[in-house]
């Protein structure tokens, strides 16, 4: 028999090698395993741990330096190539959209085939075909090219071919630039416009020619928002006349309609259940004689406790009174604060306010509003409404009140300390099976910290803790059922009416890793979560039209402040992400004033020129700062807006 072969013992690694070699190192010295050895084999350890914690640090660079360029990558992408590409998008997204780009078919499961061969002129280009408006470059001018020839070019004036079709004109490869101003200048050959020939320069689709062009584009309604004081606090309308004149100048802007808020505070003021309509009725008569449609808001805030407001609408006053004797009736800070903008969300399903619970009086108030004008909705002069659901009617907690000191950028503070919702965070804790996570953060900062000042939302903080995650969830999950709960009820009380939600715009510190103020506000989005699309499935459910602040300009200057702000990556992530789900989006613009090219930006933003599915916005609301018959327009030419939004005018025609 022959002998069978030794198995050969295996060569430590790693750890393993390290301890045996030390030792070895202690049997060849003769030092007993005593204190020398104790201290060796501690020291030993305390420096594999120090370059295990370098080696995490290291590889958390290399990863936040990888997303930096998969984020650039993506925008790119998105801006220049028409990929629509979701707002998470990951690499399977992305190999999948160039693969359609290339002719190819792919299925969700994967599978990728291809139904016919490719166009000659592709095959001679080999694996990478040209995009619409490129022409492919001859190997004769890109043998002939040098790097000289690159740095030394010129590039003349970008032609546009007037046979293009317009969606060829949706991609940009290279850009009209001059070389003589740039620092450094690109080193690759095919930039090169000298190995370009004549006939295959690259078209420019954001020439100025056709920029502002906007004849023939998405009509977009164009509503304008009636000044908070039209109505009184008696509900009486006024200023009778000066709301008439000012109805005339909307009709002849041909405004599309007006935006009137019903407050909550001034209807059923005095007594529950005593809802008093008259100065309401008086202005939709006059609304009517100019043939406008008209959108209503359900305001369930409170207005004006601020320095800068001039009109006050407290909430009703037979509620402030319950609330003096249960104060936890409204939102609560950590330091036990009161904020009465809006009612606690603890309070939805207790019957706390009379005998009635949160959810049932604001169906009444609806119900109420629905009877009273039956007439109009009837004749369509009532087109949509929308349901306040938080503070300044936004779905978010009342996070950064100025009433309570706070001043952007502060992160704002959680408000969950209520009794009410403090019964709903025990139970939760209770059911996840650690009862002693039933309390807020302690050290989540006040409400003009700095996400890096608390232990709670600074780099690697708690928020991403097991228990930082329970919270969160929670706290999100809080503001989705009080959205769920409400519009249930206004399904009911509007049937066959559009509703409308509008979504907050909380953009200052989205450039960090916790995302700390959208935390404070309900929205569990840091870079790790997506804390918009399960707020947007809720609303899908209920089939509403969402409603978002548009920013024109104003981003530019946000851009590199000390608030690590991003209003345009916000609006990116928060349409698309309402877009891919189906919803219906409008927008709005803020009270400050913008220039030209901040209309320009706040039109591209409602309907996109490069969006491959045609996707705009259902209209557009303009707030004023104040009445326009007082001359007062942010808008440099408010008609010029609207003209361009009902895609009846060329920008360049207005000087």
């Amino acid at each position: 028999m022959e002998p069978q072969p030794q198995s050969q013992p295996r060569r430590p690694r790693g750890f393993a090698a390290a301890a045996a070699a030390a030792a070895a190192a202690v049997s060849t010295t003769g030092t007993p395993s005593g204190s020398v050895g104790a201290t060796t084999a501690s020291s030993s350890s305390g420096k594999g741990k120090r370059e295990r914690e370098k080696e995490k640090e290291r590889t958390k660079l290399r990863e936040r330096h990888r997303r930096a360029i998969t984020s650039r990558m993506l925008a790119g992408l998105r801006q220049y190539g028409n990929f629509p590409l979701p707002a998470r998008a990951d690499m399977n997204d992305v190999l999948a959209a160039l693969a359609r780009e290339a002719g190819w078919t792919v299925e969700p499961d994967g599978t990728t085939y291809r139904h016919s061969p490719p166009p000659q002129h592709q095959q001679n280009l080999g694996a990478y075909p040209v995009r619409s408006g490129e022409s492919p470059l001859s190997a004769t001018s890109l043998k002939n090219c040098s790097v000289k020839a690159t740095l030394d070019c010129q590039p003349p004036v970008v032609r546009i071919d007037d046979s293009l079709s317009p969606a060829s004109l949706d991609s940009v490869v290279i850009p009209e630039r001059d070389t003589r101003s740039e620092k450094y200048p690109s080193a690759s050959p095919i930039n090169s416009v000298e190995c370009l020939e004549a006939d295959q320069l690259i078209h420019d689709v954001h020439s100025t020619e056709h920029r502002n062009d906007f004849t023939g584009t998405e009509y977009v309604p164009v509503y304008v928002k009636l000044s908070t004081g039209v109505i009184n606090n008696f509900c009486q309308l006024a200023d009778p006349d000066g709301v008439r004149q000012e109805l005339s100048h909307m009709s002849s802007l041909n405004v599309d309609g007006v935006i009137v808020d019903c407050w909550w505070g001034i209807v059923e003021c005095w007594n529950p259940q005593k809802y008093v309509w008259s100065g309401y009725r008086e202005l939709f008569n006059n609304i009517r004689e100019f043939k406008m449609k008209i959108q209503v808001v359900m305001a369930f805030h409170e207005y004006g406790r601020t320095d800068s407001a001039d009109v006050l609408i407290p909430l009703p006053n037979w509620i402030l009174e319950i609330g003096k004797a249960n104060q936890d009736i409204f939102f609560t800070d950590r330091e036990g604060r009161r904020t009465t903008e809006y009612l606690s969300w603890g309070i939805d399903k207790e019957r706390v306010l009379n005998g009635r619970t949160g959810v049932e009086v604001y169906f009444d108030f609806m119900r109420s509003f629905r009877t009273e004008f039956d007439d109009l909705f009837a004749e369509g002069l009532i087109s949509a409404v929308e349901i306040g659901l938080g503070p300044s009617g936004e779905l978010r907690y009342p996070s950064f009140s100025e009433r309570m000191g706070w001043r952007y950028p502060g992160i704002g503070e959680f408000q969950c300390y209520d009794k009410y919702l403090q019964q709903h965070l025990r139970k939760a804790a209770k059911l996840r099976g650690h009862s002693f996570w039933a309390r807020g953060p302690v050290n989540a900062g006040h409400y003009n910290s700095r996400p890096h000042e608390t232990g709670f939302f600074c780099e690697r903080g708690d928020y991403d803790s097991y228990y930082g995650r329970f919270f969160l969830h929670w706290y999100a999950q809080s503001l989705k059922d009080h959205a769920d709960n409400v519009l249930s009820l206004a399904n009911l009380a509007f049937e066959e009416t559009q509703i409308i939600v509008k979504i907050p715009a909380i953009y200052w510190w989205y450039k960090t890793s916790s995302h700390a103020a959208e935390l404070t506000a309900g929205y569990y989005n840091p870079t790790n979560q997506d804390g918009y699309s399960p707020v947007f499935e809720v609303l899908k459910k209920h089939s509403v039209t969402l409603k978002f602040v548009c920013y024109g300009l104003q981003i530019c200057s946000y851009e590199n402040d000390e608030a690590f702000a991003d209003p345009e990556g916000l609006s990116w992530q928060v349409l698309n992400s309402a877009w891919d789900r189906g919803l219906s989006v409008a927008g709005e613009n803020t009270l400050s004033c913008y220039d030209r090219e901040g209309c320009l930006r706040i039109i591209e933003t409602a309907k996109p020129r490069n969006d491959p599915d045609h996707r705009h916005f259902a209209f557009f609301v303009y707030q004023q700062p104040s009445p326009l018959v007082q001359g007062v327009i942010c808008l440099p030419d408010l008609d010029y807006f609207i003209k361009c939004m009902h895609g009846d005018i060329t920008g360049d025609l207005v000087p």
